[in-house]
């Protein structure tokens, strides 16, 4: 376990052809990856396989010529202009079967790009903010190389690596990602208190960030015996947690627990987990798999969307043709809720996007990649209400979402179904 003073020394094991996991979210490795970078000339034909990142990639921005490229899990923010399928690619997959990809081989892991926390007095490390797809990453990888933090929370659950199993490390001081705060819009408040609505006592929730999410979390303070069940949470889940709205304890699975895959969030959640045994951080082949997650009773899954169809189509990863996200765990949170007794999958979205156009559509644009199949859909939710389009014929699924349209593009849509019949 050499200990390296700079972060080139520390990835000098990465040899060409090589397939690189990257530890993705708020523990995405930037020390590591700068020092990645700064010899990838030489790095013919490596792979770097991750979910989203956050902060520096050494892909960013960069046109053609670079020695390696990168498979994304899930296309975050830093990669989306760079997306070309040939230097930047995007691996589509359930969120809950990536670990099995790894841990079998049919993407086989060289090196693991990883950040922990500081080791423990037994010497064990944690994989903080992200066991997710880590977990499996580190089980099959040849070799780990991580920047140790102590800015990186120790977390319990399954993120534990022993230090003697670190081949190389560096350690830093560097601060993890925080997502900026954004004020949730009219109509992004008007969904979250129609779907808290929907929401009793006791119900486990899966709600991901962003201001819809954010909105949803911010109408359910008067709530209680709440639990949470998540791919991920953030600042909105701390809020019902310390109001007393969150408890866990109508929860059958983990009772007491918050569990979760990753976690991304201010240097207030981060503190609040770290070294919290109340939170647990497990992989997502465990957290995203549907039998887990019906498991507990009344799961409310609330999943966003790009656009949705009049037959209750859903495409959450593309506008068109191009990608902007990923498949990421919304079949399996939907599927799973479906399954949960008195469970409630739900899409939210707004009718319209900012710039104004329709997002209740006749049609999902060509190209466009359905996430939610309209067999799996339930609970869509806008700004104008919500419907449960589960046990409808497409004819009341086109009537009940065209009653969740603007008002300005509900009599368009009407005329553009009445065209798809004839």
């Amino acid at each position: 376990m050499p200990r390296h003073d700079r972060a080139a020394d520390a990835v000098a094991c990465i040899q060409p052809g090589n397939r690189v996991f990257v530890h993705g979210g708020a523990a995405t490795p930037s020390v590591l990856l700068q020092g990645f970078a700064s010899g990838a000339d030489r790095l013919k034909d490596v792979e770097l396989i991750h979910l989203h990142t956050e902060g520096f990639h050494p892909l960013a921005g960069k046109s053609g010529g670079t020695a390696f490229r990168a498979a994304s899990l899930f296309v975050g923010p830093n990669l989306r202009k760079d997306l070309d399928y040939d230097r930047v690619d995007y691996l589509p997959c359930f969120l809950s079967e990536i670990p099995a990809l790894l841990r079998s081989g049919r993407r086989p892991i060289d090196v693991a790009l990883l950040q922990v926390s500081p080791p423990d007095e037994h010497g064990y490390c944690t994989l903080g903010t992200s066991v997710d797809v880590a977990r499996a990453a580190v089980d099959a990888a040849r070799v780990l190389v991580a920047q140790v933090n102590p800015r990186m929370p120790r977390v319990h659950g399954d993120g534990f690596v022993h230090l003697d199993e670190i081949d190389h490390w560096v350690e830093t001081e560097a601060p993890l990602h925080e997502p900026g705060t954004h004020a949730s819009s009219a109509e992004e408040k008007a969904i979250g208190a129609h779907i808290a609505a929907l929401i009793a006592d006791g119900a486990c929730l899966q709600v991901g960030i962003g201001a819809i999410p954010d909105a949803v979390l911010a109408a359910l303070k008067g709530h209680r015996r709440l639990g949470v069940h998540t791919e991920m949470w953030s600042d909105g889940v701390l809020e019902l947690l310390k109001c007393g709205a969150v408890d866990n304890s109508r929860k059958k699975v983990h009772a007491g627990k918050t569990v979760s895959g990753f976690i991304i969030g201010s240097r207030a959640v981060y503190d609040f987990i770290d070294d919290n045994p109340s939170v647990i951080q497990l992989g997502v082949d465990y957290v995203n798999h549907p039998a887990v997650i019906a498991r507990n009773p009344n799961v409310v899954a609330i999943n966003s969307a790009v656009e949705v169809d009049l037959t209750g189509q859903v495409c959450a990863d593309s506008v068109g043709n191009r990608v902007i996200s990923g498949v990421g765990g919304q079949m399996d949170f939907i599927r799973g809720a479906a399954l949960s007794e008195g469970g409630k999958p739900v899409i939210a979205l707004t009718s319209r996007t900012r710039a104004g156009t329709p997002r209740i559509v006749a049609n999902l644009r060509p190209g466009a990649g359905v996430v939610t199949t309209r067999a799996h859909v339930h609970w869509v939710a806008t700004e104008f209400g919500v419907a449960d389009l589960h046990g409808l014929t497409l004819g009341e699924r086109a009537r009940a979402l065209i009653a969740l349209a603007h008002p300005d593009d509900r009599e368009r849509l009407s005329r553009e179904w009445k065209a798809l019949r004839s």
